[in-house]
């Protein structure tokens, strides 16, 4: 068996265990509320669903055939697919965290719902967008995994659009919440915890 079968082995155990969780928590949260996707920006809420669209397909595709992604395919040293490996699980940890501490404010786009409480605790201690930071290493552990170029490009180019939309997503936030919002994002940090803040 050579290694991108391991590796692809690897990610169909990964995708196994963490989308069930996914699915369990978007299910649970879901109260067919009426949300107006458009507040997002047409631009945004297109592009960012459609590149999910081309990540998963891609994603898919070596999950079923990797030499079917040969040609976007580059040398990475099986220890650092390895690594790939690790960050893919602490990645999987905190998305999993995530979910638990946002319980039913799981929504899919900028708007709150109507009822809404502003979450702070878990991984939301330290920072504000704590999906999009498992995001991140998430495409970055995807693409060592995998050896793909293409994943990591159209992985970061969706990481890019979603750091834009946390403008207008602290923006409805701070609209709901006013000062309370305004002091939790003075002390922690939009990806990454904040060195020397106040909890």
């Amino acid at each position: 068996m050579n290694d991108d079968h391991i590796f692809r082995l690897i990610l169909i155990v990964g995708f196994v265990a963490v989308l069930p969780v996914g699915i369990y928590h978007r299910l649970k949260a879901a109260t067919f509320e009426k949300l107006d996707r458009r507040q997002e920006g047409l631009f945004l809420l297109i592009s960012i669903r459609l590149l999910g669209l081309v990540q998963l397909a891609t994603i898919l595709t070596f999950l079923i055939d990797p030499s079917l992604l040969a040609w976007s395919s580059v040398p990475v040293p099986v220890a650092l697919r390895w690594a790939g490996v690790g960050l893919g699980m602490v990645g999987s940890a905190l998305f999993v965290w995530m979910l638990r501490n946002l319980g039913k404010n799981l929504t899919d786009t900028v708007v709150t719902r109507k009822e809404h409480s502003l979450v702070t605790t878990g991984p939301y201690r330290w920072v504000r967008h704590p999906f999009y930071a498992s995001f991140a290493v998430a495409v970055v552990a995807i693409s060592l995994v995998t050896a793909n170029w293409f994943l990591f490009v159209v992985g970061g180019v969706h990481f890019l659009l979603f750091m834009a939309r946390t403008r207008t997503e602290e923006a409805k936030l701070i609209e709901r919440f006013g000062d309370e919002y305004r002091r939790y994002r003075e002390r922690t940090g939009r990806f990454f915890p904040r060195l020397g803040a106040r909890k």
